[in-house]
């Protein structure tokens, strides 16, 4: 492993990048919102299982395709920012809210939530480029574990910080709304909020340039 000249840095910057606002807790918050803590619980572990496939592909050099073709890149985000228009519209226009922020969900919306999770982080390649342009300034080629290796479990350790971030963001969030009385007309309001934070995440992301 790299040693704590590289450590330090690398966990002071993960702690800076997994609590500032991103589009990864503006759509658990947006979860939440729109179909309760549970629902929230589903959205931060499916984005967590998302993160682990950009963390491998990262380690095995995948990521760098994005970088090298920029029409790969450019394809997967138009599909990524189209799906997370289809997800805010979809959440606006159907009627599937959970009545109070911390009920579960219903059986049939979570494993729902889980799988459109997953696929909203694994379609980001913002998220690839991060990986592959973070990971590598914390690796040593001189350490015993080979540079894959290195980049493997930094990518898990960071993946972890940036999921912990997301759950105490839904916890946060059903707490405030559990606080706030809520008829049919608050319930229609959150699903708007929510589904109108996931549609303004997709237009960002189709307006966004390769950073």
């Amino acid at each position: 492993m790299p040693g704590w000249d590289l450590l330090l840095p690398f966990f002071a910057a993960t702690i800076v990048f997994a609590i500032m606002p991103g589009p990864a807790l503006l759509f658990t918050a947006a979860q939440t919102m729109t179909h309760g803590r549970s629902g929230g619980l589903m959205a931060a572990f499916g984005l967590h299982l998302g993160g682990f496939f950009h963390v491998i592909a990262a380690a095995a050099g995948l990521s760098a395709l994005l970088a090298a073709v920029p029409t790969v890149y450019t394809v997967l985000k138009f599909v990524g920012a189209g799906y997370l228009i289809y997800l805010g519209l979809r959440m606006i226009l159907t009627r599937d809210a959970v009545t109070s922020p911390v009920a579960a969900a219903p059986e049939g919306r979570r494993p729902k939530t889980l799988l459109q999770s997953i696929t909203v982080e694994v379609l980001n390649p913002k998220t690839a480029l991060f990986f592959i342009a973070f990971l590598p300034q914390f690796v040593d080629p001189a350490a015993a574990l080979p540079i894959w290796a290195q980049m493997l479990i930094l990518g898990v350790i960071v993946n972890m910080c940036l999921s912990s971030a997301d759950l105490l963001v839904v916890l946060l969030t059903s707490s405030i709304l559990n606080a706030v009385k809520r008829g049919q007309g608050r319930i229609r309001a959150m699903r708007w909020a929510g589904g109108s934070i996931l549609i303004g995440l997709g237009v960002n992301l189709a307006l966004s340039q390769r950073s």
